[in-house]
């Protein structure tokens, strides 16, 4: 039977770490603070908006809230941008996607300054995270890999496949394992035979959005199973996009959805803004790291 990968254990570990370094930054005069845009009033949006702003305020960092009407434009929207982008007091920046049709989704990412790319969206961030230099990660990439090292599961040598080819999941997640010499293949809706190459994969990430895709058929035995996904069944509970219970026999280690990648996203967004806060330390005091 698979081992259960706790994203609230590993998350809240990461959160202490957070926390007692924000203590420390405030000691010196510094507050981190993280301002997130929020446009409409769509539920799941909200939802996770209250989270972000709760953990913030839990951690002791400076929560910027700001919610607009639907109707908000395209230039307001960057309006509001350039002043926070100006804003000492704020070191993150976050704009809650999906976004209304009538605002350009690239040209808001693209309007946040890198230095406060907490999301880690930006073409800049993005770029160095290709090559390998220090940048702010996307935040549920950075978890995923997190959670691994948690687990002392190294992807040196592994065949990692990843279902999935989003910007903000797909693509970087498979860079990161890369980077960490893991031999990695990428598939997608449009893969023939996805299965022939799931079952393959000693890790496998599931973030095609489908719930309960995959069942044991899809997976190698003693496969790690990273499960991306939030769907909601026939019954309309939570679900990821792997079956759990028909995998959990099959695979060496697995996340359950809710409490496995969800609760990593959200402290990997506190991590980037404290990242970007300490920046501001002279360098005779350097930052302490997990």
């Amino acid at each position: 039977m698979a081992t259960i990968i706790d994203g609230k254990e590993v998350s809240g570990k990461i959160k202490e770490s957070i926390k007692w370094r924000v203590e420390e930054l405030i000691g010196q005069g510094i507050v981190p603070g993280l301002s997130v845009i929020i446009i409409g009033d769509n539920p799941a949006s909200l939802t996770y908006v209250n989270n972000k702003k709760k953990t913030c305020e839990a951690l002791g960092m400076r929560s910027d809230l700001r919610q607009y009407p639907a109707s908000l434009t395209e230039k307001e929207l960057l309006e509001v941008i350039t002043e926070l982008n100006n804003d000492p007091e704020i070191h993150g920046i976050l704009v809650q996607l999906p976004l209304p049709s009538h605002i350009d989704e690239f040209k808001v990412i693209n309007a946040i300054s890198p230095e406060k790319d907490v999301d880690g969206f930006h073409p800049v961030s993005i770029g160095n995270m290709m090559i390998g230099n220090d940048t702010f990660l996307p935040c549920t990439p950075h978890g995923i890999m997190k959670m691994l090292q948690f687990y002392g599961i190294d992807p040196k040598g592994k065949h990692a496949v990843v279902v999935g080819r989003s910007n903000i999941v797909g693509k970087p997640i498979g860079q990161l394992l890369l980077q960490k010499d893991a031999t990695v293949t990428y598939c997608h809706s449009k893969t023939n035979d996805l299965k022939s190459f799931t079952k393959q994969a000693d890790i496998l990430i599931a973030a095609i959005g489908k719930a309960k895709m995959f069942d044991e058929s899809y997976i190698k035995p003693g496969a790690v199973v990273i499960d991306v996904g939030m769907n909601r069944d026939e019954q309309g509970k939570l679900c990821g996009d792997v079956d759990f219970d028909a995998v959990f026999e099959t695979a060496s280690y697995i996340t359950p959805v809710p409490g496995g990648v969800g609760p990593m996203t959200i402290a990997m967004l506190m991590e980037n803004t404290l990242l970007s806060a300490e920046r501001g330390v002279p360098k005779d005091k350097p930052s302490v790291s997990m």
